[in-house]
């Protein structure tokens, strides 16, 4: 019968989710050397060749994502094993490290935290702002035991590594400047805005989205500006130098810029969280899981 060592386990699923073995060694805080090694010898007692050469880097074998298939239900059935532990031990008490996009971060993540100091004291909530889909690396790496994330930068549905919850659905509302002669016109579409500079990131989850919605509505955006920051961005569209789409989420930091709703049919951004399989059941994480459904949806039922 085959030795499995969880632990070498773990380095060639971190090998998985980061690509290299250098970025491995630094997300499991060892050397490259460390871990070549640590994967020699798990190859050994396998029996099977787990790396083949690729151009100047390493990528799995058939094998290891054989034994990677195989060995997601025993990393879930552990996290299930830590959460009852918690249970036992701790009850509703301990901290959980919450990894949030950063619009995600005053429109949910802080609500959430305000309310548990009321029905959960004893839970503590530390925050990591990130990218939305760093939320995902961070998340399997085990740097944070929950993700605020986008369902468009999440994986897929289907992977056994992840229990994902969705929250709500985000409206995306367009700024004008003030005295744009579009800015109080009835039934504004993102067609009647075809024309116009846009302003949105040069690269990443916005840059797409716009993209995306302005295809959707029949044109190629022109980018007048990049930015990637949501002040930067409002003050260019108040200095009347482009337009931009806005999560209503970020309303919030509004400059002085005219905020319209594109309507039912308008695009929207898919909010959700996510946890390690297994990881729901752990109390204090499905503490901040209800607190983070209720401050998506105040209306719901606690």
């Amino acid at each position: 019968m085959s030795e499995w060592d969880l632990r070498k386990l773990r380095i060639l699923r971190t090998l998985r989710e980061r690509g290299t073995v250098t970025a491995t060694a630094a997300a499991l805080h060892m050397t490259p050397s460390a871990v070549s090694q640590q994967l020699t010898n798990l190859a050994a007692q396998l029996g099977v060749d787990l790396l083949e050469a690729h151009g100047r880097r390493v990528r799995l074998t058939d094998a290891a994502r054989l034994v990677l298939a195989h060995t997601e239900p025993v990393f879930e059935q552990l996290e299930r094993a830590d959460a009852a532990l918690a249970a036992y031990a701790h009850g509703d008490a301990g901290e959980v490290r919450v990894g949030a996009f950063p619009t995600a971060v005053p429109a949910l993540v802080v609500p959430a935290v305000r309310a548990l100091r009321d029905t959960h004291p004893r839970v503590t909530v530390r925050v990591r702002e990130t990218e939305a889909a760093e939320a995902y690396r961070l998340l399997a790496a085990g740097d944070v035991d929950l993700a605020l994330s986008l369902a468009a930068e999440a994986p897929g549905a289907a992977d056994p590594r992840f229990t994902q919850v969705p929250l709500f659905a985000d409206p995306l509302d367009v700024a004008l400047p003030p005295d744009h002669p579009l800015a109080s016109a009835p039934g504004l579409t993102l067609t009647d805005l075809a024309a116009e500079p846009w302003i949105y990131g040069g690269s990443g989850p916005w840059s797409d989205i716009t993209r995306r919605a302005c295809e959707a509505a029949g044109f190629t955006p022109h980018q007048g500006h990049s930015a990637s920051g949501w002040t930067a961005i409002l003050a260019m569209v108040e200095a009347g130098m482009g337009v931009a789409l806005v999560p209503r989420m970020a309303a919030g930091r509004r400059a002085a810029v005219v905020l319209r709703e594109l309507g039912a049919d308008g695009p929207v951004r898919h909010v959700v969280a996510a946890v390690r399989s297994g990881g729901a059941a752990a109390p204090a994480t499905a503490r901040v899981l209800d607190a983070l459904r209720r401050a998506a949806d105040p209306t719901s039922e606690e």
